[in-house]
């Protein structure tokens, strides 16, 4: 077996880490079991957590045990930003929130067999301790100067907005994390991202002075699209991996609109192809960059691996059927709503004529202008060419009841949803 840490090296997955030899001695002395940290400040995990599921998911694979961590407890504390204090969520609202994201880790990795994992809340840990407990038997061990070195907490005590002690303690909290997990389970590795370093680093510490012994940290790095903005961020927002929040057919999209400069970053990272496939890909892409290969091979894994294979089936089927390769009125109407809210939209009170839902659509800019695009060929309804300019659409052209699909030449789209009630 490839050793796991060249493994990640080549995958560009490890941007900071302590002793790297006395890691690989771990792993090769293994089964080594980590653990990472999510909290629950939000109702959903995102792309960004998406990085760090899969690197343990490739430590699993690698034969060691992971233990997933969603903080019940640092989530009512939360992370310190780097620019304003965080609004605390109150008790019920975590707790629902700590229930979610385990169901999003939990499809993620593998909890039967060899190296099953183990989800695990902190908050299991730290609700009995008082709070002179926390001061004596933990807080004894931090030193002050080095914890407002630390990069997020100095940046917050230089700025106008400062920081509490609430945000200033959160590294306390996730120093005892680690702590805990090396006393429960024997919990020897802890990864994250490398703005975590900071947090991660307090853990190490903690368990060197209280237990005397040295214990292993990986920081993933940043990542950053080739055309400078934010990874896991859209035109409509952050890409989400509940369902609810980003639907499957825009979590494939996603990938399928990915940059040709990303995909030798993104497959590296994201893939679970071998090297020669993966190597292959970045071949096609820049001998064959219009066939769009590796964008397909990664929206296909990533789509099924969080979705399942019947939802990314829906997604490839509805992304044909809107440019023209499949019948709109055979999509679910789900998945029609989720593709439509990917492309330009107008809302009418009654059905107009074609030219006239192609100016309110934007697809043209006047109705001369919709006139010629229906006159020079260039318009479809629902798909079907509109030969006529006065065509005028009817009731049973409506897809559901409620949408028409409007398409300029072969690219451009948009969205006509009718409500009679405004």
């Amino acid at each position: 077996m490839t050793d796991i840490v060249d493994e990640l090296r080549w995958r560009g997955l490890i941007a900071l880490s302590t002793d790297e030899d006395a890691l690989r001695k771990a792993f090769a002395d293994g089964p080594v079991t980590f653990y990472c940290g999510f909290d629950p400040t939000a109702p959903s995990l995102h792309l960004g957590n998406l990085v760090q599921i899969l690197t343990m998911r490739r430590l699993q694979l690698a034969g060691n045990f992971p233990l997933g961590l969603v903080g019940g407890a640092t989530g009512l504390i939360g992370d310190p930003k780097p620019t304003a204090e965080r609004v605390l969520n109150d008790v019920e609202t975590v707790a629902a929130w700590v229930d979610r994201l385990r169901g999003q880790i939990s499809k993620l990795l593998d909890f039967e067999g060899e190296y099953a994992a183990r989800m695990v809340n902190n908050l299991d840990w730290t609700s009995g301790m008082s709070a002179i407990g926390l001061l004596r038997d933990v807080g004894k061990y931090f030193r002050v100067n080095n914890m407002i070195a630390k990069e997020a907490v100095a940046r917050r005590l230089n700025s106008d907005a400062g920081i509490s002690y609430t945000e200033f303690s959160y590294q306390i909290l996730q120093g005892m994390d680690y702590l805990e997990l090396n006393r429960r389970y024997n919990c020897t590795l802890q990864t994250g991202g490398s703005d975590q370093w900071g947090n991660l680093t307090a853990g190490s510490d903690l368990i060197r002075k209280a237990e005397g012994k040295s214990v292993h940290l990986v920081a993933t790095p940043l990542i950053v699209k080739a055309d400078g903005t934010k990874f896991g961020k859209t035109e409509t927002g952050t890409v989400w991996l509940d369902p609810e929040l980003t639907t499957p057919y825009a979590f494939y999209q996603f990938w399928l609109n990915m940059d040709d400069r990303d995909v030798p970053n993104f497959l590296r990272i994201f893939s679970f192809r071998s090297r020669e496939e993966i190597e292959e890909l970045e071949r096609e892409t820049i001998d064959r960059p219009q066939a769009r290969l590796a964008q397909r091979a990664l929206a296909e894994e990533l789509t099924t691996m969080l979705h399942g294979a019947d939802q990314y089936e829906r997604a490839v089927a509805a992304s044909k059927a809107l440019f023209g390769q499949g019948d709109l009125a055979e999509l679910e109407a789900a998945t029609l709503a989720a593709a439509l809210a990917e492309v330009p939209k107008a809302t009418v009170t009654e059905l107009l004529p074609v030219v006239d839902l192609l100016v309110e659509a934007g697809l043209a800019p006047s109705r001369s202008a919709a006139r010629r695009t229906v006159k020079e060929g260039g318009a479809y309804l629902n798909n079907a060419k509109v030969t006529d300019e006065e065509t005028i659409p009817a009731a049973t052209d409506l897809l559901h009841g409620r949408w028409l699909v409007l398409r300029r030449g072969k690219r451009n789209l948009a969205a006509i949803e009718l409500n009679p009630t405004g």
